[in-house]
């Protein structure tokens, strides 16, 4: 693999004869994904109300998809639920949490998706801040040193993402099928639709549209070809993953909110403070 070792010009950190706002961009973001990692990290160490079993529903938060650990008792208002003991080789000292477990694989894929790159590099480290903005550092050494060279690991972090895709899916299907109201959970179930079912299925497709726009794909599927028009399926493919990934960003956002209102959803049902509209 090649290295890079540029010097940069000194101008100082933030000098730029720039006249633009250029300073918004990189604000937005900041708070944007301070937004969201202060919810995310609310919603995993709250480790309850992520699963939504009232009303004959079976609504799973995606922070909390696959279920990794047996739940404890339903509560006795028949809508909470909590996690079981933590597994035998959990640390005593660190609280449990199944989102621990289970968040480290798709995060992974975004901390190291290519946008969120640029976007976080900017915003969090500055660096740079924005172009042609003084940087705080003398040289640039790329992503050849420990701990930015573990962003190497984004094209095998895509096969977990779309691993977790197939079970999002699972969840929304399961969302179609509800019990009689104050039945057992292994009751019966009858098809029908709800407004988390709605909101369950979506989620899944949003991440698609995310994920299978994502430049490792791209390469996977045909960049490794010096002549694309030697094999045409690869090439639709190809075509299929570069009109995704022209509105990467859009779906990088849109899927990345839409997961922490989904677990939001599950989570204030779960709890009582909203009650599922049923459609169907």
């Amino acid at each position: 693999m090649s290295t890079i070792d540029v010097p940069l010009k000194n101008g100082g950190f933030g000098s730029t004869r720039r006249t633009d706002n250029w300073w918004i961009e990189p604000l937005v973001v900041f708070f944007c994904y301070l937004a969201f990692i202060v919810y995310s990290n609310w919603a995993v160490f709250q480790a309850k109300d992520y699963h939504y079993v009232g009303n004959g529903a079976d609504y799973l938060s995606p922070m909390y998809s696959p279920m990794l650990t047996e739940e404890g008792p339903v509560a006795a208002s028949g809508l909470t639920t909590a996690p079981g003991p933590a597994p035998s080789f959990w640390p005593r000292f660190i609280p449990f949490s199944p989102a621990m477990l289970i968040l480290v694989f798709p995060l992974a894929f975004r901390f190291s998706c290519y946008y969120y790159r640029g976007a976080y590099y900017k915003a969090w480290w500055l660096d740079p801040v924005s172009c042609a903005v003084g940087e705080p550092r003398k040289k640039y050494l790329g992503e050849k040193y420990f701990p930015l060279i573990v962003q190497n690991l984004h094209r095998y972090a895509l096969y977990f993402a779309i691993i977790f895709i197939a079970l999002l899916a699972y969840d929304g299907w399961k969302s179609l099928w509800f019990t009689a109201p104050g039945a057992d959970l292994d009751s019966p179930r009858h098809f029908g639709v709800g407004l988390g079912s709605l909101i369950l299925i979506l989620n899944p497709i949003l991440l698609s549209l995310y994920t299978f726009g994502c430049h490792s794909l791209r390469h996977l599927v045909g960049g490794r070809k010096d002549v694309m028009s030697d094999n045409s399926t690869r090439k639709k493919c190809y075509d299929c993953v570069s009109g995704l990934n022209k509105k990467h960003m859009m779906w990088a956002w849109i899927s990345m909110f839409y997961v922490g209102f989904v677990d939001l959803y599950v989570r204030m049902c779960s709890s009582g403070a909203w009650h599922d509209l049923r459609i169907l």
